[in-house]
């Protein structure tokens, strides 16, 4: 399980310690670090190196979208998703010049919060296994978690974008060259061989994994299935 590590930047300590319990109820989310205020969030960033800052937009001393700069300026490997109550377009415009991972309005809806960070979770956890990429991939990696529904619509029927994603973290699991049949991937997805061999044939046709017949022990043909490790293999 991919750890995320979490600082949260809310100058409110009864809203920066509920969005803690929120972030601590993710699996694979552990906070760091609380600052209230743009000075010390600014030495915790560069202290800490969390992977995601959960960052609020009005401080008495200034604006949470300063801050968002100087962590792009600094080349700091770290996202952030700004919560804030304010609802103008202006800030909205700023937070996506600035490449926030994504946007939260104030007060949070707890799923609405929850689906972020495993959004997030899911987005890291891909981008550090490096490989190829496909445009599915794209497109799940850069549409927020509140578009679920437009990323589903772009698949083939029969096809669902929850039960895909679990099918391609099984790859995450095993060796390049180890390959996997539909029958163990179901087993590992919770799901029957025919599903699991659905999704994995939709991958095939897709070029994020390729197919090859496997001959056991005793001779028994199986088709298993690899990660494409280059463009074309």
């Amino acid at each position: 399980m991919t750890t995320i590590r979490v600082l949260i930047v809310e100058d409110d300590p009864r809203i920066a310690d509920l969005h803690r319990r929120f972030a601590e109820r993710v699996e694979g989310c552990e906070v760091v670090g609380i600052s209230h205020s743009l000075a010390d969030a600014r030495d915790m960033a560069e202290i800490l190196e969390p992977d995601l800052v959960l960052l609020d937009l009005y401080f008495p001393e200034g604006s949470g979208t300063d801050l968002l700069r100087e962590i792009r300026a600094k080349g700091l490997e770290t996202d952030v998703i700004l919560i804030t109550a304010a609802r103008e377009v202006g800030p909205l415009k700023q937070a996506l010049r600035g490449g926030v991972f994504d946007y939260l309005i104030k007060p949070v809806i707890a799923d609405r919060f929850r689906d972020c960070l495993v959004k997030f979770r899911e987005y890291r956890k891909r981008i550090a296994n490096g490989g190829t990429i496909e445009q599915t991939d794209v497109d799940g990696l850069l549409r927020p978690a509140g578009t679920a529904s437009a990323c589903r619509n772009s698949l083939p029927k029969g096809i669902d974008p929850l039960t895909l994603g679990k099918v391609r973290a099984v790859f995450d699991d095993i060796a390049h060259d180890q390959g996997i049949s539909a029958e163990e991937a179901a087993g590992r997805i919770g799901a029957s061989r025919s599903t699991a061999r659905r999704y994995l044939e939709y991958l095939v046709s897709i070029g994020s994994i390729y197919a090859d017949v496997v001959y056991g022990v005793v001779g028994r043909p199986e088709r298993k299935y690899f990660l494409c490790t280059q463009p074309g293999a």
